[in-house]
C-alpha cells in the first residue's frame, strides 16, 4: 500500500468508528477537495484582479487557518488538515442554487459552504466590475440566493445542535464537520470593523455561525427542560415534586452525555461543558422562576424552595461526582433573583400561618374529642400528670423551623417567630376552651388534665428556651394568667363540693353525728389529692392554699352566731370538732402539705368551747393568740360566745390575753384570722 493511502486510512479511523467511516470519510473528503478546487479556480480569478477584496475567498488564507489548529491535536482541526494535505486539488464546478440546496438537505455542508462561496465570490466580483448596473435586479436576486442559502447552512447548524442531545447516538462525525464548517466560514469571512449597514447586502460579511451555535445550545436546553414530564395539580398531590426529579435525572444525564462524547468533539476554545452548563442553567432559572409566579400550595413552596437551595447543587443533580471536574458551578448566577428568592421565601410564611394555625387547631380538637369527651385518664410519668401537649407543639415548632433552617437562616427566624405567634394566640384559645368544657361538665378528669396541663406548659417554656434559645417572656406571661385561671377555676369547684359539708357545721343533724367526720376530707381530697402531682413549686402552693381554705372556711362556719348549747352539746362539739381538725389535716399533711401552723386553728377552738372551768378557757384563748396573731378581738369575742361566756366575762378574758397577742410574731405570709370575716351579731345567748 502506498504512503498517502496509508495515510489517508489513518486519519480516516480518527474521524470515528468503522460504520462512520463509511457513511462520512467520502462527505469530508468532498467537502475539502471541494474547497481546494475554489482555491484554484480563484488562482485564475486573481489574475483578471490585481488586487483582492476584503470580502472575497482566499483558499491559502483558508488553508493557513485550518493549519493553525495544529495546536489541538485531538480536534477535528487537526483531522481537517491532514485530510487537506492528502487529498488532490479537483476542479469544482458551480452548482445551482437547487443544486446545492440538495447538498444542505443531505448533511453535505462542507461542498455546499464551498459552492456558496464561490457563488459569493463572483456575485462580489461581478458586482465591482459593475456588470449589474443595468440589471440591479439580478444582483439582488443573487444575492438573496447567497443569503438563503448561507441561512439555510446555518438552521442546519442548529439542526444539528438539536439532535445532538435528542438522538438517542451521537454523530461524532457530523458534530466535527460542523465545527470544520464554522472554522471555515471564519476564515473565510474574517471580523471586520465594517459591518453591513441596514439597507446594504451582506456579501462577504461574517455569518456568526458560532454565534448561531450558541443560541442553537440555549434553545436546545429550553426545550430540553420543558420535555421533563409534569402532571397535573389534580392527578397528584406531589406533582411537583415529581417534576423536579424527573428534571434533574433527565438533564443530570443530557450533562453526562455533553461530558463523555459531546466535549470531545470540540476543540477547546469552545468550552462546550461550560456553554451547556450555563445554556442549561439559565433554561432552568426561566422554568423555576414560572413554576414559582404560580398558586402554589404551603408543601409545593417548600419543595420548590428546597429543591433550590440544596438539590441544584448537590451530588443528586450538577454537584454529581461523575460530572466533575467538567461541570463546575462556582460561576453560575443565582437561579433566581434576590427578589423572586425573597418572595418564594414570604410566600412560604405566608402559606406557613394557616398551616401551623390548622396544626395547633387539630391539638386542641384531639384533646377534646379524644381525651376530655372519653375522660381518658391523665398519664403519669415521674411522679407528674404528663400531657403530650407540649411535646406535640415542640414537635410542631422543631419540624418547622428544622425544615426552613435547612433553606436559609433567614427562613428558620421567620419561621421561628411565625411559630412564636401563633403559639401565643394558640394557649388563650385552649384555655378558653378547656374552661368551657370543666364549667359544662362536672367531670373526675378535670382536675387532673389541669395539673397535667400546667405541667406541659411549663415543660413547654423549659424546651423551648432549650431548643431554640427564643424569648420567653411574652409566652411566660399569658402562660402565668392561664395558671391562675385554671387556679381559680379550681378553686371554685372545690368550693363547689366543700361549702355544702361545710355549712352542715354545728347543725343538729351535724352534732348528732348524723354525717360522717371524714366527709369533708373525702370531698377535698378529690381536688387535693391530685396536687401531689403537680410540678413543684405549684404544687405545693396550690395544696398550702387548699389546706388554708378549708380551715378557714372551717372556723367561719363555727363563729357564726348558733343557738345556746348546753354543757353536753359542747363536749360533743368540742370533741367532734377536734376529731374532723385531725382528720382534715392528716389528709392533707399526707398528701404534700406542709401547713402545720394550721392544725391548731380548730383545735384550739375545740379545746375552747369544750372546756368544763373557765379559768382554764383564758389559757386556750391565750394559746390561740400565740399562734395566729392576725386575730383580731372580734374573732376572740365570739368565739367565747360559742362557748357561752357571757359579755362581761368575755370582755374580761380579751384584757388579759391581750398582751399575748400583741406580742406574738409568727412572720409575713402567715394570716388566717385576717382573711375571716366577723358577724356583725356575737350572740344573744
Amino acid at each position: 500500500m502506498s504512503s498517502p493511502e496509508k495515510e489517508k486510512m489513518e486519519v480516516s479511523s480518527e474521524l470515528g468508528s468503522p460504520d462512520s467511516q463509511r457513511r462520512d470519510s467520502g462527505f469530508f473528503e468532498r467537502g475539502i477537495k471541494t474547497v481546494l478546487s475554489i482555491r484554484k479556480s480563484k488562482r485564475s480569478l486573481k489574475k483578471e484582479r490585481e488586487k483582492e477584496d476584503n470580502g472575497t475567498w482566499n483558499a491559502k488564507r483558508l488553508l493557513r487557518t485550518l493549519r493553525s489548529c495544529d495546536e489541538n491535536k485531538l480536534t477535528i482541526c487537526d483531522n481537517v488538515e491532514k485530510i487537506v494535505e492528502i487529498c488532490e486539488p479537483i476542479e469544482a464546478k458551480p452548482l445551482s442554487v437547487m443544486e446545492i440546496n440538495e447538498l444542505i438537505q443531505k448533511r453535505q455542508l462542507l461542498e455546499a459552504f464551498a459552492s456558496i462561496k464561490l457563488m459569493e465570490d463572483e456575485t462580489i466580483s461581478e458586482r465591482d466590475s459593475e456588470k449589474y448596473s443595468d440589471k440591479p435586479q439580478e444582483f439582488v436576486r443573487k444575492s438573496k440566493d447567497v443569503d438563503l442559502l448561507y441561512n439555510s447552512i446555518a438552521s442546519a447548524i442548529q439542526s444539528i445542535v438539536a439532535g445532538t442531545l435528542e438522538d438517542p447516538t451521537l454523530q461524532h462525525t457530523m458534530l466535527t464537520s460542523m465545527v470544520t464548517l464554522i472554522s471555515c466560514e471564519e476564515a473565510a469571512h474574517p471580523n471586520t470593523d465594517n459591518d453591513a449597514r441596514p439597507g446594504s447586502d451582506l456579501l462577504g460579511r461574517p455569518r456568526k455561525w458560532r454565534e448561531r451555535w450558541r443560541e442553537a445550545i440555549n434553545e436546545s436546553a429550553r426545550k430540553r427542560v420543558l420535555k421533563a414530564p409534569m402532571a397535573s395539580r389534580e392527578e397528584g398531590t406531589s406533582w411537583l415534586s415529581v417534576h423536579l426529579h424527573f428534571l434533574q435525572e433527565h438533564l443530570r444525564e443530557d450533562l453526562l452525555k455533553i461530558k463523555s462524547s459531546v466535549k470531545k468533539c470540540y476543540p477547546e476554545e469552545y468550552q462546550v461543558c461550560d456553554t451547556y452548563v450555563e445554556a442549561f442553567h439559565n433554561a432552568i432559572a426561566s422554568h423555576v422562576q414560572e413554576l414559582s409566579q404560580g398558586p402554589l400550595d404551603f408543601q409545593e413552596l417548600y419543595t420548590l424552595l428546597d429543591w433550590v437551595a440544596n438539590t441544584y447543587h448537590s451530588e443528586l443533580f450538577l454537584g454529581h461526582p461523575e460530572l466533575k471536574p467538567e461541570v463546575k458551578t462556582e460561576n453560575l448566577s443565582l437561579l433566581l433573583t434576590p427578589a423572586d428568592w425573597d418572595k418564594l421565601k414570604n410566600d412560604y410564611i405566608a402559606s406557613a400561618k394557616g398551616k401551623i394555625k390548622s396544626y395547633f387547631g387539630n391539638i386542641l380538637r384531639l384533646e377534646v374529642t379524644e381525651k376530655w369527651e372519653k375522660e381518658v385518664r391523665s398519664e403519669e410519668k415521674e411522679n407528674l400528670y404528663h400531657d403530650s401537649l407540649s411535646f406535640d407543639i415542640q414537635t410542631i415548632i422543631g419540624q418547622h423551623v428544622k425544615l426552613s433552617g435547612a433553606i436559609s437562616r433567614s427562613l428558620e427566624t421567620k419561621m421561628l417567630e411565625l411559630c412564636m405567634a401563633e403559639l401565643l394566640e394558640f394557649i388563650p384559645r385552649f384555655e378558653q376552651e378547656f374552661m368551657a368544657w370543666s364549667t359544662a361538665q362536672d367531670s373526675p378528669i378535670f382536675v387532673p388534665y389541669l395539673v397535667a396541663y400546667i405541667n406541659s406548659f411549663h415543660d413547654l417554656v423549659s424546651g423551648l428556651e432549650t431548643a431554640f434559645q427564643v424569648n420567653t417572656e411574652e409566652l411566660q406571661k399569658i402562660l402565668a394568667a392561664l395558671t391562675r385561671n385554671f387556679t381559680n377555676i379550681f378553686l371554685t369547684k372545690l368550693r363547689t363540693k366543700a361549702q355544702p359539708l361545710l355549712k352542715k357545721i354545728l347543725t343538729k343533724n351535724w352534732i348528732l353525728e348524723m354525717e360522717r367526720p371524714d366527709s369533708l376530707a373525702l370531698a377535698v381530697s378529690q381536688f387535693s389529692e391530685h396536687l401531689q402531682h403537680m410540678r413543684e413549686p405549684l404544687g405545693q402552693e396550690l395544696l398550702h392554699e387548699v389546706h388554708k381554705y378549708v380551715v378557714k372556711e372551717y372556723v367561719t362556719q363555727v363563729i357564726k352566731p348558733r343557738w345556746k348549747m348546753n354543757r353536753e352539746t359542747r363536749q360533743q362539739v368540742s370533741r367532734k370538732m377536734s376529731l374532723e381538725a385531725s382528720i382534715i389535716h392528716n389528709t392533707l399533711i399526707d398528701q404534700g402539705s406542709d401547713a402545720d401552723w394550721l392544725l391548731p386553728a380548730i383545735s384550739h377552738i375545740a379545746s375552747i368551747i369544750g372546756e368544763k372551768k373557765k379559768d382554764k378557757i383564758k389559757v386556750y384563748v391565750k394559746e390561740l393568740c400565740q399562734d395566729y396573731p392576725d386575730i383580731r378581738k372580734e374573732h376572740i369575742l365570739a368565739i367565747l360566745a360559742l362557748r357561752g361566756l357571757g359579755r362581761a366575762r368575755r370582755a374580761a378574758i380579751f384584757r388579759q390575753v391581750r398582751h399575748a397577742q400583741e406580742s406574738s410574731d409568727r412572720g409575713e405570709g402567715s394570716t388566717l384570722f385576717a382573711e375571716i370575716d366577723v358577724p356583725v351579731i356575737i350572740g344573744c345567748f
